[in-house]
């Protein structure tokens, strides 16, 4: 009996990591326990939270920087307590995102070719949220449309240039929020909670769409969108790790619910909208299996696995434009260990020279779609895009923002505190010998 073999242009696909010398060492990455990929990547730089004494900090590296990085490199440090998530902006290359601990967000602009020197001045900061803020994500389509989720249960909606939180959901969550990720055409937002359960927000009715228990296991979830469908990782009630695939427009139970082993780090899940190439990395561990996403059920199919010995503590998705389509190189995953970050190559092993068109399909630009204030106004759009064929010339991506910077309260001095204080206490002992008078006039009048 023959067995039949499903066709796949990405059966074959293998990874490989960059060389040694083509990494970048000597990284000294955040402690923080927090659930974050701790990097975030554009064709420009890479970033990666940092472990700094005094607040919180994270470096831009240019790609070009490889080998050991110096020891003196220049920092974003401007937090006043640890950074958790970092986010480039999708529409222009020079401006990171950044959330911490410290209960605000920070826009930050990076010079152009790489900081030269400290960059302790935000050009923008968020201020709205009441405890840690935990993941950041620019809308993909919307030009200067930022989400931030927090552990005061609420999902905010920022429009950058005017440093504003326009929209915010503070009802749908009972519990923290573990992840948070923009539909492709930017007008939904999925969420995984601590309370078990997944939900599916409309950002701009402030309204949950839907929502289901995913992952009943204890320890940590996330969400993410594949185009219509919605994939999601955590843990069972024996603690084996799994992943869910749902229909957004039924989630009363998964298309697919598979089991796949008992380790006890949380899956980073990656989806290639181009390919539909599905990349999980388990934290703590080596591992990248990489699936294949489609419409009919059982909606994925096991392709392989890249191993290593060395584990991976944050991962992230090199943006399609930049990678090598000679090379019929169809993903790029940075991979952050302890202290390395190596970028590893996923190809299609095809020997002929000419552009393969059949991997490359016409991919994300780097240009919006939407202004924020037609977004914000409830206009939606799909994401623009641009061949990978060589000898394509994009139009140049011009995206000036004039920033219209808030007023930061600065912390009063310790003789300002006193003074205050006198002038609280004296106003205290005012009302106090009025109640008293009061309460000696509704005496004489009551007898």
């Amino acid at each position: 009996m023959s067995k039949v073999v499903r066709s796949s242009k990405y059966r074959h696909v293998f990874g490989t990591a960059f060389k040694k010398e083509l990494c970048y060492d000597e990284l000294r990455v955040a402690r923080s326990a927090w659930d974050s990929n701790f990097m975030s990547s554009n064709p420009l730089y890479f970033a990666v939270l940092w472990d700094s004494a005094g607040g919180g900090a994270f470096a831009v590296v240019p790609w070009g920087q490889t080998g050991k990085v110096d020891a003196k490199l220049p920092l974003v440090s401007g937090h006043k307590a640890a950074v958790l998530d970092v986010d480039f902006h999708p529409h222009n290359d020079n401006i990171v995102a950044s959330v911490s601990e410290d209960c605000t967000g920070k826009i930050w602009v990076i010079p152009e070719g790489g900081l030269k020197e400290t960059l302790s001045e935000p050009a923008q900061t968020l201020n709205g949220h009441k405890r840690k803020v935990g993941t950041v994500q620019f809308n993909p389509i919307a030009n200067n449309v930022l989400l931030t989720t927090s552990t005061d249960y609420a999902v905010k909606i920022w429009d950058i240039e005017k440093g504003t939180a326009n929209l915010s959901v503070d009802a749908a969550h009972t519990d923290i929020i573990q992840s948070g990720d923009w539909k492709g055409t930017g007008d939904l937002v999925v969420t995984s909670c601590k309370d078990k359960k997944i939900r599916i927000i409309d950002p701009r009715s402030g309204k949950v769409v839907s929502e289901a228990e995913a992952h009943v296991g204890i320890k940590g979830s996330r969400a993410i969108w594949m185009k219509d469908k919605i994939f999601s990782t955590g843990f069972s009630k024996t603690s084996e790790r799994e992943f869910c695939i749902w229909d957004s427009r039924d989630l009363t139970k998964p298309a697919n619910r598979t089991s796949v082993d008992t380790a006890s780090g949380i899956f980073m899940p990656f989806f290639d909208k181009d390919t539909n190439v599905l990349f999980l990395a388990g934290k703590g561990d080596g591992n990248i299996r990489y699936y294949e996403i489609v419409d009919e059920a059982p909606y994925i199919h096991y392709l392989t696995e890249y191993k290593s010995n060395s584990p991976q503590r944050g991962m992230c998705l090199l943006p399609k434009r930049a990678i090598n389509v000679s090379d019929c190189e169809i993903v790029r995953l940075c991979k952050l260990g302890n202290k390395l970050m190596e970028p590893i190559s996923f190809q299609v092993p095809r020997k002929s020279e000419v552009f393969q068109d059949d991997l490359f399909p016409d991919c994300f630009s780097g240009e919006y779609t939407l202004t924020s204030d037609e977004w914000f106004s409830g206009k939606n759009g799909e994401q623009k895009t641009r061949s990978l064929a060589p000898g394509f010339v994009q139009k140049k991506v011009v995206n000036d923002i004039v920033f219209d910077k808030k007023a930061e309260e600065k912390p009063l001095s310790e003789h300002e505190l006193k003074s205050e204080v006198d002038k609280l206490t004296k106003r205290v002992a005012f009302l106090e010998a009025e109640i008293v008078k009061k309460d000696a006039k509704i005496k004489e009048l009551s007898s």
